[in-house]
């Protein structure tokens, strides 16, 4: 017979793999390239080794287009996916606060960051689980950094 701790932890496993979790995983919005991005970055886990990269344009200072190339464990993957359901039509300074919104509510059980990055909310149970934190962050960094090169190229 398993011993409570040993019962707990797969509980919290479970939790953080949820069916919605690995639904988002398998639907990432806007995989792929684009064709004549205004910003580029490419961000890597050392800890886990995922990567992603975003491709961004950028007009009048809110993401026109977006693409990403994820390769990321399931929750950075979901991460991702509902980073691609809500980046075009954002700016930098939106995107940069859910991000921070994001880290504080996985690192310092801040709240659930608010609409339209509600969805996040899916990744709580990731709080329990710091070393899936930086694959979590993955997407949203490499976005940032591709909003930036978008400003360096102006």
């Amino acid at each position: 017979m398993p011993d409570a701790a040993a019962a707990a932890i797969d509980d919290d496993l479970m939790a953080l793999y949820s069916r919605r979790i690995l639904a988002l995983a398998s639907d990432i919005p806007h995989l792929g390239r684009l064709p004549a991005p205004t910003g580029s970055a490419s961000r890597r886990s050392p800890l886990c080794g995922s990567t992603v990269t975003a491709q961004v344009v950028v007009e009048d200072g809110r993401v026109a287009e977006f693409a990403q190339e994820v390769r990321a464990c399931a929750l950075g993957q979901a991460s991702a996916a509902l980073l691609g359901q809500v980046a075009i039509g954002r700016t930098g300074p939106e995107l940069s606060v859910a991000r921070n919104a994001l880290a504080a509510m996985l690192t310092d059980g801040g709240p659930v960051p608010p609409a339209p990055f509600d969805g996040l909310e899916v990744l709580t149970p990731a709080r329990a689980f710091p070393n899936r934190h930086a694959s979590i962050l993955l997407a949203w960094d490499a976005v940032l950094g591709a909003i930036g090169d978008a400003g360096r190229q102006e």
